[in-house]
C-alpha cells in the first residue's frame, strides 16, 4: 500500500506549527501536521508567561528582533479580530541596585535600535506612583507602554481552526521516528504510518534539534530550559497594575510579576537548563527561589493564596537567535530554538516561511481562502463571559448553568469545547478551552460534574478523558 503524499508536512502543532499550518493552507490544499500529543498547543505552548512582547529588549539586528516586532503587530490585530483577550497593561523594568539602574539607559537605547521608541525612564518616585505595592529599595525604572498580557491558549486553537478550514489535515499521537529521502520526496515514518512530502517544515519545539538532525542538518542542539511559575489567587490582582519586569541578563528575562487576562497574578519564571525534555514538574528548590524573589519585589503578594504552580520547558540552544533556516535545495525549513517570544512571533515566523516557500517553489501560489479568523470564546476577565450575557442565555439556557464556580464556566461552554474538529479530549484540553478547573479549588468541588458533562458530550469515558485508562 502506497504512502500518502503531501506538498507539505509540518512536524509539531504548537503555536508556531499551527501558525505555519494556517499559512501553508493558503498556499496548498495538500498539507499535513503531525503532532505527538493528543491536542494542539499541548507542550511548550501551554506553559508560558502569557505576554505579548514588543521586542524592545531583543538583540538588535537578529531575526528574533525582526520577527517579534512584526509578530507583535500581526498578533495584536489578529487577537482583536478573533476575540482573543489582550490587555495593554504596559510594563516597567524595575531597577533594584545601582548596576541595574545604570543599565536602564542602555536598555532604552536597545529598544530604539529595535524600532521601539516609546520607552521612558522613570524615577523611583514615578515607579512607586504606578506600583505602590512594590518592595522597598526601587532606584528607578524603564516604562515600556506597549507590553501587554494575552490569552496564550486561544491563538493556537484559532490558527489550527483556520488551517483546518483551509483543508489542512492534523494527525495526533504521531511521534516521528525517522525521516529519509527517496528521490525528491521526504519519507516521514511515525510509530503508526509512513508519509511522503515534497517539503518538511520543522516546528517540533523541544524536539526540533532531533528533527533537524534527521533531515541531515546539525546547526544546533536543544537543551530544555525549565521555567517554573506560581499563580496567585484573583484577590491578588489589585496589587499589580502593570507587568513588572526585571533587568534582563544574557540567559533570561528574569523573574517577573505579571497580571493575567484571567484575573490572576503570575510570579516567575525560573530558568534552569536541564537534560530531561519531559521534566515539567515544579521543584521545591525552584519554587523557593521564586518566593524569595517575590518577597523582594512585592512582599504583600506572598500574603495572598496560591492557586497553582506549573512549569514549562523552552527550546533553548547554544545560539542567541532563532534557528530559522530555509534549506531550499533540500526543500526543508527548520523553525527551531524558538524560545519565550515564540507566541508573539508566531504569525511573523509563518509569514517569513510562507514567503520562502513562494520564492523557492513555483507551485506555491496564494489560494483563494477566507482571511476571517474564527471568533473564539471569551476567556478574558475583562471580556463579557457567557454567564454575563443575558441574550445568549435566553437563546441557550445552558450558558447560564454554572458548573465551575471558581472560573464561572457554564455547562454549554464545556459541551461546546467537546465539539468541532479540535474537541477537547483531555482535562488539559478542556482547561485551555474554557478555564474550567483552573480556579481556586482546582476542581475539588466541580470536577465530577465537569468531567461527566464532557464525557456525555464527547462520547468518551471519564477514564479516557483523565488519562486513567493509560495506567
Amino acid at each position: 500500500m502506497s504512502s500518502p503524499r503531501y506538498d507539505i508536512i509540518i512536524i509539531g502543532a504548537g503555536v508556531v506549527g499551527c501558525a505555519l499550518a494556517r499559512a501553508a493552507g493558503a498556499l496548498s490544499d495538500s498539507v499535513l501536521v503531525l503532532e505527538r500529543q493528543s491536542d494542539v498547543g499541548d507542550a511548550t505552548s501551554k506553559a508560558n508567561t502569557a505576554i505579548l512582547h514588543t521586542g524592545f529588549d531583543c538583540t538588535p539586528g537578529t531575526l528574533e528582533s525582526r520577527l517579534v516586532r512584526r509578530g507583535y503587530e500581526l498578533l495584536s490585530a489578529y487577537a482583536a479580530a478573533a476575540n482573543i483577550a489582550v490587555e495593554s497593561t504596559g510594563g516597567v523594568l524595575v531597577a533594584w541596585n545601582e548596576e541595574q539602574a545604570a543599565a536602564l539607559p542602555g536598555l532604552q537605547a536597545k529598544a530604539t535600535a529595535n524600532g521601539y521608541d516609546e520607552t521612558r525612564l522613570l524615577t523611583s518616585d514615578e515607579v512607586y506612583q504606578r506600583e505602590p505595592h512594590l518592595g522597598a529599595g526601587v532606584l528607578g525604572g524603564l516604562e515600556v507602554p506597549g507590553e501587554s498580557i494575552i490569552d496564550p491558549w486561544s491563538p493556537v486553537l484559532a490558527f489550527a481552526l483556520e488551517a483546518h478550514h483551509r483543508g489542512v489535515r492534523f494527525a495526533f499521537h504521531e511521534l516521528v521516528e525517522r525521516i529519509t529521502r527517496e528521490g525528491d520526496d521526504h519519507v516521514v515514518t511515525t510509530a503508526t504510518a509512513t508519509y511522503r512530502a515534497r517539503w518538511v517544515l520543522n516546528a517540533a519545539g523541544l524536539s526540533s534539534g532531533l528533527v533537524n538532525e534527521a533531515c541531515g542538518h546539525h546547526d544546533f542542539t536543544v537543551r530544555p530550559r525549565r521555567g517554573e511559575l506560581i499563580v496567585f489567587d484573583k484577590l491578588a490582582r489589585p496589587l499589580v497594575n502593570t507587568i513588572l519586569l526585571p533587568v534582563p541578563t544574557a540567559k533570561t528575562k528574569g523573574v517577573l510579576v505579571s497580571p493575567t487576562v484571567f484575573g490572576n497574578v503570575l510570579l516567575g519564571p525560573t530558568a534552569d537548563d536541564i537534560d530531561d525534555p519531559t521534566a515539567t514538574a515544579t521543584t521545591e528548590e525552584g519554587l523557593a527561589r521564586l518566593l524569595e524573589a517575590g518577597r523582594r519585589i512585592m512582599p504583600e503578594l506572598l500574603d495572598e493564596e496560591v492557586t497553582a504552580t506549573y512549569a514549562g520547558l523552552r527550546a533553548a540552544t547554544e545560539h542567541s537567535d532563532y534557528q530559522l533556516h530555509v534549506h531550499e535545495q533540500d526543500r526543508y525549513v527548520c523553525a527551531g530554538g524558538i524560545r519565550s517570544t515564540g507566541l508573539t512571533a508566531s504569525l511573523a515566523i509563518a509569514e517569513y516561511v510562507a514567503e520562502a516557500l513562494r520564492t523557492h517553489d513555483d507551485r506555491f501560489t496564494p489560494r483563494e481562502v477566507s482571511t476571517t479568523p474564527p471568533v473564539m470564546p471569551p476567556l478574558g476577565e475583562t471580556q463579557v463571559r457567557p454567564f454575563q450575557d443575558g441574550a445568549l442565555i435566553a437563546t441557550t439556557p445552558a450558558f447560564g448553568h454554572i458548573l465551575c464556580h471558581c472560573e464561572r464556566v457554564s455547562e454549554e461552554e464545556i459541551r461546546a469545547a467537546a465539539r468541532g474538529p479540535f474537541g477537547a479530549t483531555s482535562v488539559g484540553a478542556l482547561r485551555r478551552r474554557t478555564r474550567a478547573l483552573n480556579g481556586r479549588c482546582q476542581g475539588f468541588f466541580c470536577a465530577a460534574a465537569v468531567m461527566a458533562t464532557l464525557a456525555d458530550e464527547s462520547g468518551q469515558t471519564i477514564e479516557h478523558l483523565t488519562g486513567l485508562d493509560d495506567e
